[in-house]
Formats: structure tokens, sequence, C-alpha cells
């Protein structure tokens, strides 16, 4: 597994061997990230079931100021800190994604992107956006993406600007509606 584009280009990453991660593949995440590059330059981003990190590192690595990676995983985390050893605007919060999104809000943090990957069968998306909303965690012109396998995601606060199916997998980027 590696960094696909930019500065980091082809730069290894550890992880894909991990119980419970399930590295985004290639393909989509080169499409993924042609999708939503005008968003990238100097934003700040939130990796949340950061896993890897390959999709934080990629941002970072195509023009993001910063990212905070979350998991609750702590051989995840050990990864996260190897793969991110040596790039700037990288902070890993060791946590579960309620608490971890609770804490961001009680400090007023605010991103520019929200990468949504958690793990298929749990069906979290929803209950993220409704999270992300209620604490406001999205700036006013903000993206959520989401990666998701089967599950039946909505959203009253968010419009869908943009939807993909890869066989079984889908993306949508979501944006702020009020």
């Amino acid at each position: 597994m590696r960094v696909i584009s930019g500065k980091y280009k082809g730069r290894k990453l550890e992880g894909f061997n991990i119980d419970g991660t399930r590295p985004t593949m290639d393909r989509i995440k080169e499409s993924l990230f042609a999708s939503i590059q005008n968003y990238l330059p100097d934003s700040v981003v939130l990796d949340l079931f950061a896993g890897s990190g390959a999709l934080g590192i990629e941002a970072l690595s195509n023009g993001s100021k910063s990212c905070v990676f979350v998991d609750h995983n702590p051989e995840v985390i050990k990864v996260l800190k190897r793969n991110t050893d040596a790039i700037d605007g990288v902070n890993i919060m060791y946590d579960d994604y309620a608490k971890a999104l609770m804490k961001l809000a009680n400090n007023h943090v605010q991103f520019d992107i929200i990468l949504l990957d958690p793990p298929y069968k749990l069906n979290l998306i929803n209950d993220c956006l409704d999270k992300i909303y209620n604490y406001n965690l999205l700036k006013k012109q903000g993206i959520i993406v989401c990666e998701f396998d089967g599950e039946k995601v909505t959203s009253n606060y968010f419009e869908e600007i943009k939807c993909k199916k890869y066989a079984s997998k889908c993306i949508i980027v979501y944006k702020r509606v009020k």
C-alpha cells in the first residue's frame, strides 16, 4: 500500500493486514481525491476511523494543512505513528469515534473535510453525520466523504453532491445544507 499522488507519492504505508482494517483500493482512492481536489489546498481534515491513515495522508500529500487521525485500536495507533513519521500537520487521537467527536466539539474545532470510512458491518455513518451536525464540526463550505458497503445512508443536515459506486462499495460526498 502506497500514497498514490502528491508530495508523498510512492511512500509505503503499513497496516493493510491489521485485523479490522480494510484499506481503500487505489483506484477508488484516486477517483475520490480527483473529485475533491479543489477542497484540499490548506484544508483542515478529520480522518475518523483512520486505520492505516491512508486517506488522511493522501489529503496531506495533496495540500491539506493538517489532519486529525482518530482510531481506537492500539495496534493501529502504532502503525499510524509510523506511517505519519516526518509528515507535518499530524494529530493522532486514540479514542472511540463518539468520544473523539465530543472532545473535538468541546475544543471548538471545525473541519474543511471529514473522511468517514468506518467498519462496514457496524453501520455508523448516519450516527456520525448526526454527531458532526449536532457538534458543528464541519465548516460552512466543508465536505464529508463517506465510504460504505450495504449501509442505508441518509441525512437531513447535509446535501449529497456526489455519489459513486464501485461494485458493492459506495462513496458519497456531502456538503452542509444549513
